[in-house]
């Protein structure tokens, strides 16, 4: 199927629905032993694999928080645990269904939404004081939408807490042997899509292993997209990855996150 035929949203909600049937990383529930210690207030949640800063989150209790597309039964759960009052919106109802699962297991109350995180036209103006939202827009072809969206259904005051990967893990070249010699080829241009870069064959190879398709955007879109979308960054920190997949990230800290106000 030629790229510009592919459905990359269907696409990509079946890859993450198969990923929540495997339980892979990003799709299996806490315990009900990590619910319980939220509960007495011991509780913490990752936008990266390290924790928080002081005063990112801070109190939850009463919060409405957004979730967005951060469905897996993993964070959702352990904020409403904590007090606050959640949603969960995300593209794949199977990813969504962990959450839901975690809830009737633990006896927790929060809503899961299914969509487009580009389209939060479910939500009224003002609807949240927080939007969660670890890494996951590079499965969108234009983050400016998320912000935008974001900002709107925010509270004055509210904040944005978000995680992305360092755009410079999309230019290079991904050829195996290239990272075995420690040699990296850059190869693409910022904005990355898989649908327009990779060839044929290889688009092919990752449709047919269900892996999803991916897009990398730049800081101006990640970072300035935030701004331009009204926001005021209080908050920046970069991660490293711990299990590293390509050869910048045995060098480098490849994730990046931000705190966002809205004013």
């Amino acid at each position: 199927m030629p790229a510009h035929d592919i459905d990359f949203l269907s696409h990509n909600r079946a890859a993450w629905d198969r990923q929540a049937a495997e339980a892979r990383e990003w799709s299996r529930p806490v315990s009900a032993e990590l619910i319980a210690a939220a509960r007495r207030g011991d509780w913490c949640v990752h936008l990266t694999p390290r924790p928080l800063p002081d005063g990112w989150l801070g109190d939850v209790r009463g919060l409405r928080i957004l979730c967005l597309a951060s469905a897996g039964g993993q964070q959702a759960p352990v904020l409403a645990a904590a007090g606050a009052q959640v949603t969960v919106f995300d593209l794949s109802d199977e990813q969504l269904q962990q959450d839901r699962r975690v809830a009737e297991r633990d006896g927790l109350t929060l809503e899961t939404v299914q969509g487009d995180m580009r389209d939060l036209s479910a939500f009224s103006d003002a609807q949240f004081d927080l939007v969660f939202h670890p890494i996951s827009n590079l499965y969108v072809p234009d983050v400016r939408p998320v912000w935008q969206e974001c900002h709107r259904v925010l509270k004055t005051g509210g904040a944005l807490l978000a995680s992305f990967y360092n755009p410079v893990v999309f230019i290079g070249d991904r050829d195996p042997a290239l990272m075995k010699e420690g040699l990296v080829r850059p190869l693409y241009k910022l904005p990355y899509s898989d649908l327009r870069d990779l060839s044929p064959e290889a688009l092919d190879k990752k449709r047919q292993g269900g892996e999803a398709v991916v897009f990398g955007h730049s800081l101006g879109d990640l970072i300035g997209g935030q701004i331009a979308a009204g926001f005021a960054i209080e908050g920046f920190y970069e991660d490293d990855q711990p299990h590293p997949r390509f050869l910048l990230d045995r060098f480098m800290p490849t994730f990046l996150a931000t705190r966002a106000v809205k004013r």
